[in-house]
C-alpha cells in the first residue's frame, strides 16, 4: 500500500523493573530500509515487537497509517509447533492465520448485527487479502521449489524438518509475506551462501517498508539506507542515514567527539575547582595574617592594616567569581565505553597429536545419508567446514564428537582432550534450569566464581536466577561462551558462534578465536568471520559427502 507507515513518537518499554527503551522517535514509510542495532538485551527484539503491535508501549505511542496497513514481524527463532504442517507455519508467520482469525470474528460480529460490523469486516477483508492469505497455497510451491524443497513438503509437520530444511522455510516465509511494512529479527541466522543470496536479491529489489535487526554486516551493508542504534546505558536511539558503512564511521567520530568534549570540559572543571580551592585557601591565610597579633605589633597603621585586610578579603571574592564560572560551565556526562566481550580462550592443555577422527564412518537418518567418511584432525588444526543447508555439517560435527549412532565404521577422540562447543540451536543447557545453577553443575565453580563469569559476558545478577528457556537467544549465547572461557578447551566445536550475538561481541570472538592457541572445528556462513579468522584447512560437505578442496 502506497503511503503506508509506522510511526513511534516518545516510546518507553520496560521488562520488569529493567527499563529497555526510553523516548524512541522514528519513523517508517514505504521508502525505508532500516537496521536496528545494538548490544545484546538492549531491545531491538522489543522495538520490532512494538512496531508490530505485538506489545504495547508504556509511555508514548505507536501508529499505522493506514488502518488497512499490512506490518507483519517475522521472529528470530523458527519455532516449531507439534504437528503443524509446513503450510500452517507458513500462514502463520506470514500473518495470514492471524488475519483470517480477525476476518472469522468480524463476520461472526456482522452476522450478529454488530455496530460497526460492516466497517470493520471490510477492514479484515482488505487486510486479508492484501497479506496473500487467500492465495499462499497456491503461491507457496513456486517458492520452496526455488529454494529445494520438495513442494510435497507443505504437508509434513515441520517438527520432522532437518536444520537445513527449517533455515529454507524461514526464508520461504520471508519470500511469501505480502506487506507494506516487513520487520525482520535475524533473518540470515543458518542460511547458507545460496540462501543469502536469495534473501538479499529479494529485499534489495521489493518495495515497502523494511526494519531489520541482523548481526550480519555484509548482509547490512547491500540491504539498508540507514541505522537506528540503541544505546545501552540511556536506552535512547539515534538514527543514522547513509547506509551501514557511513553508520560505522559517523558511531565512531561521534564517540571520539564525545571524549573529546568530555576531557576538554573535564579539564576545565577540574582547573576552575582548583582555582577556586586555591583561591578561598589565599583568602582566608591573608585575612587571618591582616588580623592577627603579629600584624598588629608589626605594622601600627590602622589604614595600612584595614587595606592589608580588603586585600586579602579582595582573593575571596576572586574565589566566588571563580565559583560563579564553574556554574555556568556547561555540564558534559563521561560517555561510558560500551560493554565488552572479554573472552579468553586459551587451553589448559595442550592434548595429544591425534585430536579426534571417523574411519569408514557413516550416519542413517530420516532419509539422510553422510559418508562414508575417513577424516583425521590433528593438533593445531583450524578446519573451517562449508556447505549448504542439509549438506550434513552439523551430523558431521556429531559423528566427529561420538555424539550420534553410526551406522557403520567408527570415531574417535584423543587422549587429554577437552572439547567446548557451541552448538546451532543454542541448547547446552537444560532449558528448566535456572542459569546460575546449570552454570555451575556443567563448569564445577562455585556461586561466586560463576556468577562474576557469567556477569563478564553481561549475564547479571537477574539472569543467573532464570530459566534457561527464558533468556534470549542472544543471551543463551553468551552463557555459551562463558562455558567456553571455563572448560578452557583445547579442542574448539563451533558451530554457527555468530548467530544471536551483536556486533561488537562478534567483533571481539574474530579477535579472541585468531589468538587461540588450540585446534578448532568452524561452522559459518559470516563471510566476515571466514575473512577475519584464519584457517588451516577447509572441509567441503556437499549432500552427505565430505571432501578437502
Amino acid at each position: 500500500m502506497s503511503g503506508a507507515a509506522v510511526v513511534m513518537r516518545g516510546v518507553g518499554f520496560s521488562h520488569g523493573s529493567r527499563t529497555v527503551l526510553t523516548d524512541v522517535s522514528v519513523t517508517v514509510g514505504s521508502d525505508t530500509r532500516l537496521a536496528v542495532v545494538g548490544p545484546n538485551g538492549v531491545g531491538k527484539s522489543t522495538l520490532l515487537a512494538l512496531m508490530a503491535e505485538t506489545l504495547v508501549p508504556e509511555s508514548g505511542s505507536v501508529v499505522v497509517s493506514p488502518p488497512a496497513a499490512t506490518v507483519v514481524l517475522v521472529p528470530q527463532e523458527r519455532d516449531r509447533r507439534p504437528e503443524e504442517a509446513l503450510l500452517g507455519y507458513l500462514a502463520r508467520r506470514t500473518g495470514g492465520d492471524a488475519a483470517d482469525a480477525a476476518l472469522d470474528l468480524a463476520a461472526a460480529a456482522l452476522a450478529s448485527g454488530a455496530p460497526g460490523a460492516d466497517d470493520a469486516y471490510a477492514l479484515a477483508l482488505e487486510r486479508y487479502l492484501a497479506l496473500g492469505g487467500a492465495d499462499l497455497g497456491d503461491r507457496a510451491p513456486a517458492v520452496l521449489d526455488r529454494l529445494g524443497l520438495d513442494p510435497a513438503l507443505l504437508d509434513r509437520a515441520t517438527a520432522t524438518f532437518s536444520g537445513g530444511q527449517l533455515a529454507r522455510a524461514g526464508l520461504a516465509v520471508v519470500l511469501l509475506a505480502q506487506v507494506d511494512v516487513l520487520l525482520l529479527d535475524e533473518p540470515t541466522n543458518d542460511l547458507d551462501a545460496d540462501g543469502l543470496a536469495v534473501l538479499e536479491e529479494f529485499l534489495e529489489r521489493r518495495t515497502g517498508g523494511l526494519v531489520v535487526v541482523s548481526h550480519d554486516r555484509a548482509f547490512l551493508e547491500r540491504v539498508v539506507t540507514g541505522v537506528l542504534d540503541i544505546d545501552e546505558f540511556t536506552q535512547e536511539a539515534t538514527l543514522y542515514g547513509g547506509g551501514f558503512a557511513a553508520y560505522l564511521r559517523e558511531r565512531e567520530r561521534a564517540r571520539t567527539a564525545a571524549r573529546n568534549a568530555f576531557e576538554t570540559y573535564d579539564g576545565e572543571r577540574a582547573g576552575l575547582v582548583e582555582r577556586a580551592r586555591r583561591e578561598k585557601d589565599w583568602a582566608q591565610r591573608g585575612v587571618g595574617r591582616a588580623s592577627s597579633a603579629k600584624a598588629l605589633r608589626d605594622e601600627p597603621d590602622k589604614n595600612v592594616r584595614a587595606k592589608n585586610v580588603a586585600g586579602a578579603q579582595g582573593r575571596s571574592a576572586a574565589a566566588a567569581r571563580t565559583l560563579r564560572s564553574l556554574n555556568r560551565l556547561e555540564e558534559l556526562e563521561d560517555p561510558r565505553d560500551p560493554w565488552q566481550l572479554r573472552l579468553s580462550l586459551d587451553p589448559a592443555t595442550r592434548g595429544g597429536e591425534d585430536v579426534a577422527g571417523l574411519s569408514g564412518a557413516v550416519v542413517e537418518r530420516d532419509g539422510f545419508r553422510l559418508g562414508p567418511v575417513d577424516l583425521q584432525v590433528h593438533r593445531g588444526d583450524r578446519v573451517a567446514i562449508t556447505g549448504a543447508n542439509g549438506s550434513g555439517k552439523s551430523t558431521l560435527l556429531a559423528a566427529l564428537l561420538g555424539r550420534t549412532e553410526l551406522a557403520a565404521g567408527r570415531s574417535w577422540r584423543g587422549r587429554s582432550i577437552v572439547v567446548g562447543e557451541i552448538d546451532q540451536v543454542r541448547q547446552t543447557f537444560d532449558g528448566v534450569e535456572l542459569l546460575g545453577a546449570a552454570f555451575r553443575s556443567a563448569t564445577g565453580q562455585d556461586e561466586a566464581e560463576s556468577r562474576t563469569l557469567l556477569a563478564q559476558f553481561g549475564l547479571g545478577a537477574d539472569a543467573v536466577v532464570r530459566p534457561v528457556a527464558s533468556l534470549s537467544p542472544g543471551e543463551r549465547t553468551r552463557a555459551d561462551l562463558a562455558l567456553l572461557m571455563a572448560r578452557r578447551a583445547n579442542l574448539l566445536v563451533l558451530d554457527e558462534p555468530t548467530n544471536h550475538l551483536d556486533l561488537q561481541a562478534i567483533e571481539q570472538l574474530e579477535e579472541a578465536l585468531s589468538t587461540y592457541d588450540g585446534t578448532m572445528l568452524l561452522v559459518s556462513h559470516d563471510r566476515r568471520l571466514l575473512e577475519r579468522v584464519q584457517t588451516t584447512r577447509r572441509l567441503a560437505v556437499e549432500h552427505g559427502r565430505v571432501h578437502e578442496p
